[in-house]
């Protein structure tokens, strides 16, 4: 699968999330379930932050650190209802101060 979450400097974050909606809803067939990958620093109070984002959800989880165990990467399944759920989810954990999306 293609990493639709890119860095697009010259666009405003207003014309990227219009992009990426367009982008997801030629690529998924919602509701289903929906990948998300983030990497944060390794602090349990990070990693809290972004698991708030998906209570009340339906969602599978895997972490990896890093190997200096520096990083830790979340890989979260979670069954979305559309494409505006998975934007409304980026927007939400891209408030938290040091997460990557990819």
């Amino acid at each position: 699968m293609a990493n639709i979450i890119e860095n697009e400097d010259h666009k405003s974050p207003e014309d990227f999330y219009i992009s990426l909606k367009e982008k997801l809803e030629a690529t998924h067939n919602f509701p289903e379930d929906y990948p998300f990958k983030f990497i944060v620093l390794n602090e349990e109070k990070k990693i809290t932050e972004i698991y708030r984002v998906f209570d009340g959800m339906q969602f599978t989880l895997t972490t990896r650190d890093s190997k200096n165990a520096k990083y830790t990467s979340l890989s979260i399944t979670a069954f979305v209802l559309d494409a505006e759920q998975v934007i409304s989810i980026y927007k939400k954990v891209g408030e938290i101060e040091g997460v990557m999306s990819l």
